[in-house]
């Protein structure tokens, strides 16, 4: 605006020739010459072309110099490193379904006896895991002849099941005149429960990685995932203890015990949880292990 009345004002101090106002003029002239030299001399403030564009291009320009910073202090995930990532905790989610799904059910260990030990009327077959405890019975006539211990388990039967007391009133079950041993079951128990909060971790701590963009929380995660894992098997010997002192509480019954398909369940998801541990610790390095072991050899040669 002063540009424009400037000449103006210029024009109308020469024609009357008014001392007061030249003063006055040359006053406005020498502050605004001063305010623009101000505003230029400021170092580190931009000079939007106006005030709209101005502000948003600062913040814009706020928000680039943060991006590189981040970017360039080597924390940063890559799109490579993050489709790996994403790979590995697939593997670790199917260990974590597998854990819940061995420790749900209750076919850990199957016990059978001799047909001939009921008179080739009815058998009983038990299996149990780590809360509850199945019985079922069978016609001899129904089960294969070629067989020599009862079962089946698919096979069609009247089937009772109960949970384990000694959880709460600490009240023992006998089965086939056996008592199983309650403080190793109860120690396997424990060793599941933890380690699948362990996966649980690691699986939140690996979801906030990929979200955030950040390393940081790979180590913890490794280290979840392979320690549920050595619970895991730690569960699984302690369980199978817990079978053997169970068979040698009594001799009257003759059983075949064989571990079933929970067990392999659990197994597996042990397998998995530690291999996807050691897959994320070698994404953390901050070299490839193969480049390291395999050099590339010189084309030159």
């Amino acid at each position: 605006m002063s540009s424009l009345f400037k000449p103006l004002l210029r024009t109308f101090c020469s024609s009357h020739r008014n001392p007061l106002l030249q003063t006055g003029l040359h006053v406005f002239d020498t502050r605004q010459d001063e305010d623009v030299r101000t505003v230029n001399a400021s170092p580190g403030v931009p000079q939007p072309s106006g005030g709209l564009e101005g502000f948003l291009g600062s913040r814009g320009g706020g928000r680039k110099r943060r991006y590189r910073t981040q970017s360039s202090s080597g924390d940063g995930i890559s799109d490579s490193q993050e489709g790996k990532i994403k790979l590995t905790l697939f593997m670790a989610i199917t260990g974590i379904m597998l854990t819940v799904l061995g420790v749900g059910t209750e076919f850990w260990v199957e016990l059978k006896p001799s047909k001939s030990f009921y008179n080739n009327q009815t058998c009983l077959v038990a299996h149990y895991g780590l809360w509850k405890c199945c019985t079922k019975t069978f016609w001899v006539s129904d089960t294969d002849p070629k067989l020599e211990m009862c079962g089946p388990l698919h096979a069609q039967g009247e089937s009772n099941c109960t949970f384990f007391k000694f959880y709460t009133t600490g009240e023992n079950i006998v089965l086939f005149q056996k008592t199983p041993e309650k403080d190793l079951t109860i120690a396997s128990a424990m060793f599941a429960i933890i380690s699948l909060f362990l996966m649980v971790m690691g699986a939140i701590c690996i979801i906030m990685a990929v979200s955030k963009g950040v390393q940081f929380f790979l180590k913890p995660a490794a280290v979840c995932f392979i320690l549920s894992g050595v619970l895991i098997f730690l569960c699984l010997i302690v369980f199978h203890q817990s079978v053997l002192s169970f068979l040698a509480s009594d001799q009257s019954i003759p059983l075949h015990y064989e571990m079933s398909w929970s067990v392999t369940c659990v197994g597996c998801a042990g397998a998995l949880v530690i291999v996807a541990g050691a897959l994320f610790v070698v994404l953390t390095l901050p070299y490839s292990p193969w480049e390291k072991c395999l050099p590339k050899k010189n084309s030159d040669i």
